[in-house]
């Protein structure tokens, strides 16, 4: 859409609600990434995919400004809140991490919001997901002496088989974000 189209202004209990669920999401894959389930995946790569199905869904709805001020907000509280409860070099992987992928998945996004409902949301997730990937664990844990090379493959596959299964609650969420009454 260009600079001049004008999205449904969102009220604040939506804002609200987009920005907690991406403090908790982000915060939760955060501590949750701590914690090995194999050789190949943490705990926190069945968390992180539902980032992007947030920022896609405002994005979908109110803009990609919005979806980028929920971005920031959510941002700034799961930093706050990891530098907290996890270890710091995490938390700062987390927070670069997230930046630059939110960012990616969000423009990819509104560029490709035109097409089918399924693309813009595919494409962007799997490119956010390929470079949070890449930034977090080579930042996280590069130097390490875990199998962080093994679990950044598996985080990778995780999100985007998630990435994958998240089309069909974005599509639900979708269509029932657009019947909304609007103010």
């Amino acid at each position: 859409m260009s600079l001049h189209t004008a999205y449904p202004r969102p009220d604040k209990s939506a804002l609200l609600l987009a920005v907690s669920a991406m403090g908790v999401v982000v915060l939760a894959s955060n501590i949750l990434v701590q914690f090995a389930i194999n050789d190949w995946l943490t705990w926190g790569a069945i968390t992180y995919p539902f980032a992007f199905l947030v920022s896609e869904l405002v994005n979908r709805r109110f803009g990609p400004a919005q979806a980028k001020r929920v971005a920031w907000v959510g941002f700034a509280v799961a930093v706050l809140a990891s530098a907290l409860l996890a270890p710091p070099r995490i938390a700062a992987a987390s927070g670069l991490a997230f930046a630059c992928s939110q960012m990616l998945d969000i423009s990819v996004f509104d560029k490709l919001r035109h097409s089918h409902w399924w693309r813009a949301p595919l494409i962007a997730t799997v490119l956010a997901a390929c470079l949070d990937t890449a930034v977090f664990w080579s930042i996280g844990f590069a130097g390490e002496d875990l199998p962080w090379v093994t679990w950044a493959l598996g985080d990778l596959g995780v999100k985007l088989a998630l990435g994958v299964c998240l089309l069909l609650p974005f599509r639900l969420l979708m269509g029932r974000a657009n019947a909304a009454p609007q103010s």
